[in-house]
């Protein structure tokens, strides 16, 4: 039986691009141009599956992670909190820290979060826009365990499923969703398949 595809797994269809080496854009509508009202979607459907976990907090990475925090944060009614790539002279010198790798820059960073925005009372909802090998998600819960806080979720908008992040964080224990799963892609004829 073939799989109805959800709105996220629909545009990606529609307006995603593949490119050689695993990489998908979806910079048209999710990490550099912003559609609002499917943010708004993802939003809801964040809530809907994390609802009854009581989030205090919505934690993710800067830069594309943040747009989809707020529009699921404003869904629990709670603050987000996102890890800087680099510390400024404005920034606190109290941090927790942790060092990651992006799959699609090929750069280490090491984030950071100033303590007193994160605390052993919070229970955490983990946000991001990709999921690849999981360095990113490592370093925000190394972050989320350096200040006592539970992971009470993560929301994944796109989890490459032929990459090892997701099962590795799943292998941990955690609660993850993934709004779509990429099981394969091809560059010519474009062809994107997901997990059923």
């Amino acid at each position: 039986m073939e799989k109805k595809l959800n709105f996220l797994e629909q545009r990606i269809l529609k307006d995603g691009i593949v490119k050689e080496g695993n990489v998908l854009r979806v910079d048209s509508f999710l990490n550099h141009q912003l559609d609002v009202e499917l943010l708004e979607e993802i939003g809801k459907e964040f809530y809907k599956r994390f609802k009854s976990e009581k989030i205090t907090k919505v934690l993710t990475v800067e830069a594309s992670g943040i747009a989809i925090a707020c529009f699921v944060a404003q869904k629990f009614k709670v603050p987000v909190v996102f890890a800087k790539k680099s510390k400024s002279i404005n920034l606190s010198d109290d941090v927790y820290s942790a060092e990651v790798e992006s799959f699609t820059h090929k750069t280490k960073n090491t984030v950071v979060v100033t303590r007193k925005y994160i605390s052993k009372n919070d229970r955490v909802l983990v946000i991001d826009d990709f999921l690849a090998n999981g360095a990113a998600l490592q370093g925000l819960i190394s972050i989320l365990n350096q200040a006592g806080a539970t992971v009470a979720g993560i929301g994944i908008a796109i989890e490459k499923g032929f990459q090892p992040g997701g099962q590795f964080i799943r292998n941990l224990g955690y609660h993850l969703e993934s709004l779509a799963i990429v099981e394969s892609m091809e560059v010519e004829p474009k062809k994107i398949n997901f997990r059923k």
